[in-house]
């Protein structure tokens, strides 16, 4: 009954920030789960076919030309499969859960804000369509993952011509440069912390550096064009650590300094579970070495388990990112009902 099912929301589902994962987490395969099960995730991958002009569909499940982890096809397969996991999961609860708010990491910002009903799907998916050109045309450089906090990241990184392009945990920063600029920071990281290890990152670029900039001033007149709401629910902003202001103007301004500025994951969740969020979902992508999609673990329960572990009542973690996930969410539910 729907009313019984709101009173477990509360308990089950408390006051939830939505998460979703960024580059990284695709994966050949992905989405064929919940496209072979469901006729509204169907209905989705057409509408993205429509959109883009080509078949967005084949590209995810089959990756028949090897295009898959490239940016500019990237972007838009994470969003379509993110929004999939969403869409099918507020099919199967009914709609009765009700988020507090949303996040993502990097490109998952433009589903979190799609979440909120910011961005219309077809919008989202045209900017993160260009998004990806402008930044595998534009930028250079590469990136590395280092075992240490934001400010002693930053000076290696500046010692090295690089720059800092996220902080995902106090202790794991990653930075962008050149690649002999970033194996020149790597071996100084090397000599002063000899037990730690860094890794270099597989991407096309410096993303969220200085070396950005050049595709942000042209993304900016396709921010400007789509069209947009003031959202429904607070989203996060990777650029400033906080909510975003809810005026479309600002939320465009922050998308475009986001381009060339570190991502503040971890501040992201720590100010969500301050504004009281008491649980994470986490809708698309994923990783591990399988192949097929039940295979699959979430991208960023590692980090959210981590950014909580030492908080007394952390929130609680919950990942729809495959029809196995989705069944399993449904099914909490189900048994408190």
């Amino acid at each position: 009954m729907p009313g019984k099912t709101r009173i477990t929301m509360t308990t089950i589902f408390d006051s939830p920030l939505l998460i979703f994962p960024g580059q990284g987490s695709q994966y050949r395969g992905m989405g064929k789960d919940l496209f072979d099960a469901f006729d509204t995730v169907r209905h989705l991958y057409q509408e993205a076919n429509d959109t883009l002009g080509y078949d967005l569909a084949r590209l995810s499940f089959e990756d028949p030309d090897n295009q898959i982890h490239l940016t500019r096809y990237t972007q838009p397969v994470l969003l379509t499969h993110a929004i999939a996991c969403l869409r099918i999961f507020d099919v199967q609860t009914g709609h009765t859960v009700n988020p507090k708010a949303a996040a993502g990491h990097s490109l998952g910002e433009y589903s979190a804000l799609v979440s909120a009903g910011a961005l219309g799907f077809a919008d989202a998916l045209r900017l993160v369509n260009e998004r990806g050109r402008l930044m595998s045309e534009l930028g250079e450089g590469e990136m590395e993952a280092l075992p240490l906090a934001l400010e002693d990241a930053r000076k290696f990184a500046e010692q090295h011509y690089c720059a800092v392009a996220a902080c995902n945990l106090p202790d794991q920063t990653v930075v962008g440069g050149k690649a002999t600029d970033l194996n020149s920071l790597v071996e100084a990281f090397e000599e002063q912390f000899p037990g730690k290890k860094s890794s270099r990152l597989k991407t096309e670029g410096a993303f969220h550096t200085f070396y950005m900039i050049g595709a942000a001033l042209e993304f900016r007149t396709a921010l400007e064009s789509a069209i947009w709401k003031p959202p429904s629910m607070s989203v996060l902003s990777n650029t400033t650590g906080c909510f975003h202001d809810p005026h479309p103007d600002g939320i465009q301004a922050a998308l475009f300094s986001q381009l060339f500025n570190p991502v503040l994951w971890h501040e992201n969740l720590v100010f969500a579970a301050e504004q009281g969020c008491r649980t994470v979902i986490e809708f698309g992508g994923g990783i591990g070495k399988g192949e097929t999609p039940a295979e699959k673990k979430p991208n960023l329960a590692g980090i959210v388990k981590k950014t909580f572990r030492r908080h007394d009542n952390p929130p609680k973690y919950v990942s729809i990112i495959n029809e196995e996930t989705l069944a399993q969410a449904v099914a909490q539910l189900e048994s408190h009902g």
